[in-house]
C-alpha cells in the first residue's frame, strides 16, 4: 500500500516542495528511507516507531519503503518526522488517505509522540502558501511564526494521539488566529539602555542619530573607558521601528539558524549583534557544512557591532567587505552555495593604538611608531573606507559626570528617527529599499544632488583628502540623511560640510 504526504525543505531561505512516498510490503520487515537523507532523517524511523507505538497507533511489521521526492536534493534534519509518521498511519489504515492528501506536515517527533518545533519554518509555510497550499499542520512550539502567515490555515496538535483523532473527524481543532502585527508590536519590551544614561558626548550621540536614521556605518576611535562601548548599546534604543516587511526577513534568517527567542515567533526589534573578537571569518559571514547564515546575515536590518575592532582577526575582517559595499553575502561550501541577504549597519570601536592613549592629551602614549603603525594597519584601508562616519571619543571630565544637568531621552531622539526614516520609506517605496544608505550609484545620482555650492565643497574635499569614488558617493548618501533629519528636502551646503567632517579622522591615524 502507498500513502503521499505534503512536506517541504529548506535551501537557504528559500522552501522547497517534498512529497514523502511510505509503501508497505511484505517481506521481511526492514524500514528504509530513500532520496538523500542526511543522519537526521535516517534516524527518524526510530523516532517515529517509538511515537507510532506510545500513541497507541500501528507500526508495520512488513518491508517499509519511504522515499523523499525530489531525490536529487539532500534532505537534511528532523522536519520529516511527523510526515513520515503521517504516511504510516494512512497505510495502516490508522487514518484515511484523502484525510491527509491536502495538508502540509513539519515536525519533530518525541518518543512518546509529542510534536517538537523545528527550525526554519516560516520560510517554509510562505513557499508553501504561494504555491497553493492552504491547510499545515505544524507543532505547538511553532505557533509564534506560523500566526503571521496569512492565507494558511495551521493547526498544531499536542500529539500524534490527538493529530489521528482530529484527521478521523473525531475531535475538532481550529486553525491558528492570524496575528496583528501592529498589536505585538506595541507590546515588544524597551531598551535596557538609555540616551540619557550618557553624560556630554554629543558629537558622538549626533552620530549614532545619524546612523539610525540613514543607516550608515560608524567607527568609533578613543582611548579605553571613554564611553565607546556604552554609547553602541545605547544605539537599539533609538533605531527606527521595524515595519512588517523587514520583520518578516529577519524572522526567516533567525528561524533558519535556530537562533529565535525562546517563546518568541517572531522579530519585533532590529537586531543588535556584537560577537567577541575571537569570531572567525566563517562565523561572521556565515558557513560550517550546512552552510549557515553568519552575523553579518543574523543583523540584518539591525546592528553588527565589533568592538575592540583591531583586535578581530584580519581575514574576518577582510571577509566584510563585500556583504558592506553589496547587501548579501555568498556563502559556498563543499556541499551547497547560499546567498543570505545581510544589508547591516557596522558599528565598530577601537582604541588608537596598543596601550590605548595615542593622541590622549591627559595620559601619555607608550607605544613606539612601529607598534601604533602595525596595530593600526590591522583595519585596512578598504574596509574604512565603507565606513560612513568615522568620529573621535574622548574622554568625559569627571565634573561633567557628577553634573545634574538632564541628558536627551532616547525616545526624543528615536521620535527624530522616525520621521526621517518615515521619509526615506516614502521616497523609496517604488524601489524596493528602507533607508538612504542602501542607494546604489544611480539613485545617489537621482536623490542626493546637492545644489552648486555644495558640489563645489564636496570636490574640494575630495582632491584635497584624496577621497576615492566611494567615499563621495557615501558623503553624498550621508548629507541626504542629514538633510532628512533636519527637514529638509534639498541638501544644502551644511549637510555637505557636516558630512565631510566625519570622514576626516581617517587621515589623522592612518
Amino acid at each position: 500500500m502507498l500513502a503521499h504526504v505534503q512536506s517541504f525543505g529548506l535551501t537557504g531561505l528559500e522552501g522547497y516542495p517534498v512529497e514523502v512516498q511510505v509503501d508497505v510490503s511484505g517481506g521481511l520487515p526492514q524500514f528504509e528511507t530513500v532520496g538523500l537523507p542526511d543522519a537526521a532523517v535516517k534516524e527518524s524511523r526510530e523516532r517515529v516507531r517509538s511515537a507510532l507505538r506510545n500513541s497507541g497507533l500501528n507500526f508495520p511489521t512488513q518491508r517499509v519503503t519511504v522515499n523523499l521526492s525530489p531525490a536529487h536534493i539532500k534532505k537534511e534534519g528532523p522536519i520529516y518526522d511527523l510526515p513520515i509518521a503521517v504516511g504510516l498511519m494512512a497505510v495502516s489504515n490508522d487514518v484515511h488517505p484523502r484525510a491527509v492528501g491536502d495538508i502540509l506536515f513539519l515536525g519533530e517527533l518525541s518518543l512518546d509522540g509529542r510534536l517538537s518545533p523545528v527550525h526554519g519554518v516560516l520560510p517554509m509555510l510562505i513557499a508553501a502558501r504561494q504555491q497553493g497550499i492552504r491547510r499545515a499542520v505544524l507543532p505547538p512550539g511553532n505557533a509564534g511564526e506560523a500566526v503571521f502567515v496569512d492565507g494558511l490555515q495551521v493547526y498544531t496538535p499536542e500529539n500524534l494521539a490527538q493529530l489521528a483523532a482530529w484527521l478521523n473527524g473525531k475531535i475538532q481543532m481550529e486553525p491558528l488566529p492570524v496575528a496583528d502585527w501592529e498589536a505585538i508590536r506595541s507590546r515588544q519590551i524597551g531598551a535596557l539602555w538609555d540616551m540619557s544614561m550618557v553624560r556630554g558626548q554629543h558629537n558622538a550621540k549626533r552620530a549614532l542619530e545619524l546612523c539610525a536614521a540613514g543607516g550608515h556605518n560608524l567607527l568609533m576611535i578613543g582611548p579605553p573607558g571613554s564611553g565607546k562601548t556604552m554609547l553602541a548599546r545605547c544605539l537599539p534604543s533609538i533605531l527606527p521601528d521595524l515595519s512588517f516587511e523587514e520583520a518578516l526577513e529577519v524572522t526567516k534568517i533567525h528561524s533558519v539558524a535556530g537562533v529565535l527567542p525562546t517563546g518568541q515567533g517572531f522579530i519585533t526589534t532590529r537586531p543588535y549583534r556584537a560577537p567577541h573578537h575571537t569570531a572567525s571569518a566563517a562565523a561572521l559571514t556565515g558557513g560550517g557544512i550546512q552552510a549557515r547564515p553568519g552575523e553579518v546575515s543574523l543583523s540584518h536590518n539591525g546592528v553588527l557591532f565589533l568592538d575592540e575592532l583591531a583586535e578581530f582577526h584580519r581575514d574576518a575582517l577582510e571577509a566584510m567587505r563585500q556583504p558592506l559595499e553589496d547587501g548579501f553575502v555568498q556563502v559556498t561550501r563543499m556541499q551547497a552555495s547560499l546567498t543570505y541577504p545581510a544589508r547591516f549597519m557596522l558599528v565598530a570601536s577601537m582604541n588608537p593604538c596598543p596601550c590605548g592613549y595615542f593622541g590622549s592629551v591627559d595620559t601619555p602614549c607608550r607605544c613606539s611608531h612601529t607598534a601604533i603603525a602595525k596595530y593600526q594597519g590591522r583595519v585596512s584601508g578598504p574596509l574604512l573606507d565603507r565606513i560612513d562616519l568615522q568620529i573621535e571619543v574622548t574622554g568625559v571630565p569627571v565634573s561633567q559626570l557628577e553634573g545634574t544637568s538632564q541628558e536627551e531621552t532616547s525616545a526624543e531622539v528615536k521620535a527624530r528617527v522616525n520621521a526621517a526614516r518615515n521619509i526615506q520609506l516614502a521616497r523609496y517605496a517604488h524601489l524596493g529599499i528602507y533607508c538612504n544608505a542602501q542607494l546604489d550609484s544611480n539613485g545617489v545620482t537621482e536623490f542626493c544632488r546637492p545644489d552648486h555650492e555644495g558640489r563645489v565643497m564636496l570636490n574640494r574635499a575630495c582632491y584635497q583628502m584624496n577621497l576615492s569614488p566611494r567615499a563621495y558617493h557615501r558623503i553624498l548618501k550621508m548629507s541626504r540623511t542629514i538633510a532628512d533629519l533636519a527637514g529638509e528636502t534639498e541638501i544644502l551646503p551644511g549637510h555637505i560640510a557636516e558630512a565631510i567632517q566625519y570622514r576626516s579622522l581617517d587621515r589623522k591615524y592612518w
